[in-house]
């Protein structure tokens, strides 16, 4: 199950809500910072061994007809275990941002829009992120940015897979399968004549 699927399960552990009626004109710019409780949930949620450290810088700025534009970059240091050696390492995430936020009833359209332009030679925008009861949260923006960006595969840098050495078998080869059809050169009936 992706991480950001468990998401909508359990409450969101990194919260930073902001209210769209209460953003500016100009916009507005956030530093926020996951707490160690938060880092925590989080950390269960993606299936990694820990969180460190985890801070987004973003941007909110209005763009008309109730849309907002979410800008910025979200990093981490994340402990995770090493898929070749299984031991423990630290990665570094930082993951760009860049969102359109829409009142839930503008989805449908604007998705209709992205599917059009998926049609013809156009650049494909991302679908826009529904803004719920009048909030953008952007904790949530930035750990679903966090956990899409967790190398689902990590390894040390060093990290070389050497599959285990079998000693050869003398009876593994090509034609074993045949000998074991002849006859057995120790038994009375294998050197007997054929009758003519």
């Amino acid at each position: 199950m992706n991480p950001t699927d468990r998401m909508t399960d359990r409450p969101d552990p990194w919260r930073a809500p902001v209210t769209v009626a209460q953003i500016p004109d100009t916009g507005l710019h956030r530093d926020i910072e996951a707490d160690a409780p938060a880092r925590a949930a989080m950390a269960e949620i993606a299936g990694l061994r820990e969180i460190l450290s985890a801070n987004a810088s973003l941007e909110v700025t209005p763009r008309g007809g109730g849309r907002f534009h979410v800008a910025g970059r979200v990093r981490a240091r994340i402990g995770q275990t090493c898929v070749v050696t299984l031991d423990p390492i630290e990665n570094d995430i930082d993951e760009e941002i860049d969102l359109i936020f829409a009142p839930p009833e503008q989805i449908p359209e604007l998705s209709d829009l992205v599917d059009e332009a998926a049609e013809s030679d156009v650049e494909i925008p991302d679908p826009p992120e529904p803004i719920e009861n009048g909030v953008i949260d952007l904790g949530r923006v930035a750990t679903d940015a966090l956990f899409l960006a967790v190398d689902p595969y990590p390894r040390k840098p060093d990290a070389v897979f050497e599959p285990p050495v079998v000693a050869a078998d003398p009876e593994d080869h090509p034609f074993a399968a045949l000998k074991a059809l002849q006859p057995d050169a120790k038994s009375p009936d294998a050197k007997k004549p054929r009758k003519s």
